[in-house]
């Protein structure tokens, strides 16, 4: 098993889409395509209508400014610090843990311009617009190792893959965020994971956070909507997934990045 919904796997990308998502890499300064454009690329019309309409969110630099923003505002549940050794009890090295913080760093970057980018295509502009310069795109993250999938794991790694995912989402959620694949490389630290966010999960301080980001970055992506692109008609499905991303799995995703980037930092 890979995606619960279809994608198409960024090594597996051949022609237009992998060219499309080399400019998405490039443009957004991130080390990897999140799976909203993944997804985007199996609805016929979806990637070429997304990216030709918010490419130039991205490229103004507004949807960075916007992001930085946004994580300095929001109040992220933050789990109990991690007892002196604990990584190290669990097998993760030094060099480990300095890819571990490349890839919170890049789902941050990539979670937080895709949130409002994607979300100011399926509001109605509203606010002042923008202003001001910047340069697009940041230094990307140092290179991540490839996303796994269930069959590269063994079964109990799977399972806190999908226990973790759990944690803020819907009891329907049909999305598997990909940052926890990435850190199935260290079964040990997904396991320090559960145990640290189980008690914000509990108490509902993780849905608390969704939707209290839900509801900040639907008005920052209103002003960052004066500047999307005129891209052709939008095929429905990708409306339909530009939604249910941006409303629910980058939402819930957004706070709980930013706590582990923190807890792990």
């Amino acid at each position: 098993m890979g995606d619960p919904v279809p994608a198409i796997a960024e090594h597996e990308a051949t022609g237009a889409v992998a060219e499309t998502f080399d400019d998405i890499k490039a443009t957004l300064g991130i080390p990897v395509v999140n799976l909203i454009w993944r997804h985007l690329a199996t609805i016929d019309g979806g990637l070429d209508w997304a990216w030709g309409a918010a490419k130039p969110i991205y490229a103004s630099g507004q949807a960075a400014r916007s992001a930085l923003a946004l994580f300095d505002r929001l109040p992220v549940a933050m789990p109990e610090p991690l007892a002196p050794g604990a990584l190290q009890a669990v097998g993760v090295t030094a060099e480990d843990l300095a890819t571990i913080r490349a890839v919170a760093a890049g789902y941050n970057r990539g979670n937080g311009l895709n949130l409002l980018a994607l979300g100011a295509l399926v509001v109605p502009p509203a606010g002042p617009v923008p202003g001001g310069g910047g340069s697009a795109a940041e230094e990307a993250s140092a290179p991540i190792p490839r996303v796994l999938s269930e069959g590269d794991v063994p079964p109990h790694v799977w399972e806190l893959v999908l226990a973790l995912n759990r944690f803020g989402s819907r009891p329907d959620e049909p999305i598997l965020a990909t940052m926890y694949r990435h850190l199935a490389y260290w079964p040990g630290l997904l396991a320090l994971m559960h145990a640290g966010f189980a008690p914000l999960e509990a108490d509902g301080r993780l849905r608390a956070a969704t939707a209290t980001t839900r509801s900040m970055a639907m008005a920052e992506s209103a002003r960052l909507a004066h500047l999307r692109a005129e891209a052709g008609p939008a095929p429905a499905e990708a409306v339909a997934a530009v939604e249910e991303f941006t409303r629910h799995v980058i939402a819930r995703m957004v706070p709980i990045c930013l706590a582990f980037s923190r807890w792990v930092g």
